[in-house]
C-alpha cells in the first residue's frame, strides 16, 4: 500500500518497523460534547485504512480519548473543554467524560467501525505524562511560567517539520495563540498546567511541579509510545491537527526518545457545511442522531464518506447524502439478488486484485466502489459476484448482505450470529444444517424467511 505523507509530502510505500505487524495511533475524541459528522468522516477514513491494512497484515491500532486537557485556545490558555461541559450541563467532568465517551462509541459502532486495539483514556495515565515531562526536563527542553511548564520550541532545530518552514517563521504570536509575555516564543506550549489559584478544578493531579493536570498534546505521546513504542508505523488524524497538535507531538516525543517518532503521518480533510468548516465552538455543527432524526441510516453517512478521497474536502448537503443512501439501497439490493452458484475463481481474483489496487493507491475509496459496481454490471455468474462482494465487504462493511430487519425489530447478537452461520450452511447447500439453524432461530422469538432477495426475519 501507498500513502500520502504528510511529513515528505510525497505518497510512500508503507513498510511496517515489524515484520508481523504495523503500528496505528489515531487522535480521539474530545468527549465534553457529541461528535459530529465531520469529526466522524475522520474516524471513517481511519476505519478504511485499518481494514484495508489487514488485507495485508496485522495492524495494532490504538486510540486516546482525550478525558482532561484540551483547553478552548490553542495557545494554552482558556478553559478546559471537559470542565466548560460539566459546567454547561450542571454534572461533573467525570460524569461528562462517561456519557460522551458512550455516544461517541455508539456511533463509531453504528457506522460499523472496528473497534481500536486499544482504547487509551487521558486520566488513567498521568503518571506517563509526568514521567515524560520529567524526561524532557532533565534534557534542558522545558521551563516555567507562573501557569505552567513549558516547551521550548527553540530547542528543537526540527520543529517546522511537519507543518512547513513558512508557517513557523510567519506565526505571530496574536495569529495562532492569544499573547503571553512569558512565553519565550510564540510556538512554545504547555506540557503540566497549574491548578488556577481562586477556583477548585474537578480534574487535577499532584505533580513534582504542582497541582494541575496535563497539556493536550503530551497526552498523545505518553499514550502512543506506551503501546506502541518510541516509533510508531502510521499516525492518523484531521488535517487540523497538523500545524499544532501533531507538530507539537513530534516535538516532544522526538526530544525525549531520540529517535523518529512516526514514519508516516495520514491526515483526513474536512467536511464542510454551506461552504464552512462544520465546528462545535460556533455551533454549526450535524450530529448523526440528527440525520438518523431525519430517516437516514448511519451507513447511508459511511457509502457518502467512500465517494470522496479522504484528503479532499467533502461539502455535505442532504441531496448528496440522498444520493447516496438511493445508492447504497441500489447496491444491496443487486447483492441480495445474486444467486449462489458456480464461482469462477480466478475472475474473483481479478476482480479483487481491482479493488485492492484502488485502495492501495492511497486508499482510493471511490475508485474502490467503481470496482464494486462495474463488477455487477459484467456478465461474471452470480457466485462469482457474490464471493467478490464478500470480500470487499471486509473494507467497506457497508452490510450488503445483512438481513433486514422488519420495522421495530431489533435483531440480537445471538440471533444475528445463527442468520450468517444459517447464510453460510445454505451457501454450501447444507439444507440440514440451515433447518436447524431455523429451529433455534424460532425457539428465540423469531421467524426467518427465504426470499429472492436472501434471509428475511420478522418476529413472532
Amino acid at each position: 500500500m501507498q500513502l500520502y505523507n504528510s511529513l515528505t509530502k510525497e505518497k510512500e510505500k508503507i513498510v511496517p518497523i515489524n515484520v508481523d505487524y504495523a503500528t496505528m495511533y489515531a487522535c480521539g475524541p474530545t468527549v465534553y460534547n457529541y461528535a459530529h459528522i465531520g469529526n466522524l468522516r475522520t474516524y471513517i477514513f481511519e476505519d478504511i485504512l485499518v481494514r484495508a491494512l489487514r488485507l495485508e497484515m496485522p495492524v495494532k491500532h490504538v486510540m486516546n480519548v482525550t478525558d482532561v486537557g484540551h483547553l478552548t485556545s490553542d495557545g494554552d490558555s482558556g478553559d478546559d473543554k471537559m470542565e466548560l461541559g460539566a459546567a454547561r450541563e450542571g454534572k461533573s467532568a467525570w460524569d461528562i467524560a462517561k456519557f460522551y465517551e458512550k455516544k461517541f462509541f455508539e456511533d463509531f459502532d453504528s457506522l460499523n467501525c472496528v473497534r481500536p486495539s486499544v482504547i487509551s483514556r487521558a486520566t488513567e495515565h498521568i503518571k506517563e505524562m509526568i514521567e515524560l515531562v520529567s524526561i524532557l526536563e532533565q534534557k534542558g527542553f522545558t521551563y516555567k511560567t507562573s501557569d505552567g511548564i513549558y516547551y521550548d520550541t527553540s530547542k528543537f532545530s526540527h520543529y517546522h517539520d511537519l507543518v512547513g518552514a513558512s508557517h513557523i517563521s510567519g506565526l505571530k504570536s496574536g495569529a495562532r495563540v492569544e499573547f503571553n509575555t512569558e512565553k519565550r516564543n510564540p510556538s512554545d506550549f504547555a506540557l503540566w498546567k497549574f491548578s488556577p489559584k481562586d477556583k477548585k478544578r474537578q480534574m487535577e493531579w499532584d505533580s513534582p511541579w504542582g497541582t494541575g493536570f496535563p497539556g493536550w498534546h503530551i497526552e498523545c505521546s505518553a499514550m502512543a509510545m506506551k503501546y506502541l513504542g518510541p516509533t510508531i508505523d502510521i499516525h492518523c488524524g484531521g488535517i487540523d491537527h497538523v500545524a499544532i497538535h501533531h507538530t507539537n507531538e513530534i516535538a516532544q516525543s522526538e526530544a525525549a526518545t531520540g529517535k523518529q517518532y512516526v514514519r508516516y503521518w495520514v491526515h483526513g480533510e474536512f467536511l464542510v457545511l454551506h461552504a464552512g468548516k462544520m465546528s462545535k465552538s460556533d455551533g454549526t455543527f450535524l450530529t448523526l442522531d440528527a440525520l438518523k432524526e431525519k430517516g437516514y441510516k448511519p451507513l447511508d453517512y459511511r457509502y457518502l464518506c467512500l465517494g470522496a478521497h479522504y484528503r479532499t474536502q467533502l461539502e455535505f448537503t442532504f441531496e448528496s447524502l440522498d444520493f447516496a443512501k438511493a445508492s447504497l439501497k441500489g447496491l444491496r439490493d443487486r447483492a441480495k439478488a445474486l444467486k449462489d452458484g458456480v464461482v469462477d475463481e480466478a475472475q474473483v481474483e481479478e476482480f479483487k486484485a481491482k479493488f485492492a489496487a484502488a485502495l492501495k493507491d492511497d486508499l482510493n475509496t471511490s475508485k474502490g466502489l467503481a470496482v464494486i459496481w462495474e463488477t455487477l454490471k459484467s456478465n461474471a455468474a452470480d457466485g462469482t459476484k457474490k464471493e467478490f462482494l464478500k470480500y470487499t465487504e471486509f473494507v467497506f462493511a457497508l452490510d450488503l448482505f445483512k438481513v433486514e430487519k422488519e420495522a421495530g425489530v431489533e435483531i440480537p447478537a445471538e440471533v444475528q450470529s445463527l442468520l450468517d452461520e444459517r447464510a453460510n450452511a445454505r451457501k454450501e447447500k447444507d439444507f440440514k444444517k440451515s433447518d436447524e439453524l431455523r429451529d433455534k432461530i424460532n425457539t428465540l422469538g423469531f421467524i426467518v424467511k427465504d426470499t429472492p432477495q436472501g434471509q428475511k426475519l420478522e418476529a413472532k
